[in-house]
């Protein structure tokens, strides 16, 4: 207990419990007025001003709300076993690191084999475009090629014609040589 004045020894109090003073019965007077003080309140503690006014005292709003908790808290506390709480908590934490661990190995895992598959495609689609590169190339080999047999053709004719016409040549130089003579 605190107070505002220093207290001295020889004014220490000193309180008598209820069980060191001797039970005593209240006088009547104590009962009357104790009964005309509870005939102003009804059953929940309001008297009939504040009831009319809408007040309720703090007391009795908080009054369910305490003995509802304080109960929970008493109850709570003999039927829980904290250690075991604790150990429960601490395997739960054990459990979810190892799953975390799992996953990160997972994970890990996960990532190497997409590098893989990148690093697959990439080689694949340079094979792809080097395929399509030398699709391209042989392509226009190709035309060279059948071109060069169409020149080749021309050619083979152009050699036929000139051999002809070397051979029609001679003739003609024969007979007018000999028509000359």
């Amino acid at each position: 207990m605190s107070s505002y004045y220093p207290r001295s020894k020889d004014l220490t109090r000193t309180r008598k419990s209820l069980t060191d003073s001797p039970p005593t019965s209240p006088s009547p007077t104590d009962k009357n007025y104790r009964h005309e003080r509870l005939s102003r309140y009804d059953s929940s503690g309001e008297s009939a001003a504040d009831k009319a006014l809408g007040r309720t005292s703090s007391y009795t709003r908080r009054e369910p709300r305490l003995a509802s908790v304080n109960k929970e808290l008493d109850s709570s506390a003999t039927t829980k076993d904290y250690k075991k709480m604790y150990a429960e908590a601490l395997n739960e934490n054990e459990r979810l690191k190892s799953r975390l661990q799992d996953s990160k190995q997972e994970l890990a895992k996960i990532r190497s084999q997409l590098e893989k598959v990148t690093q697959r495609h990439d080689r694949l689609s340079e094979r792809s475009s080097a395929l399509v590169s030398e699709k391209r190339d042989k392509h226009t080999l190709e035309k060279k090629v059948s071109n060069m047999e169409e020149e080749l053709k021309v050619l083979t004719e152009l050699k036929s014609d000139n051999q002809r016409l070397k051979d029609e040549n001679g003739a003609l130089i024969r007979v007018i040589s000999k028509l000359s003579k």
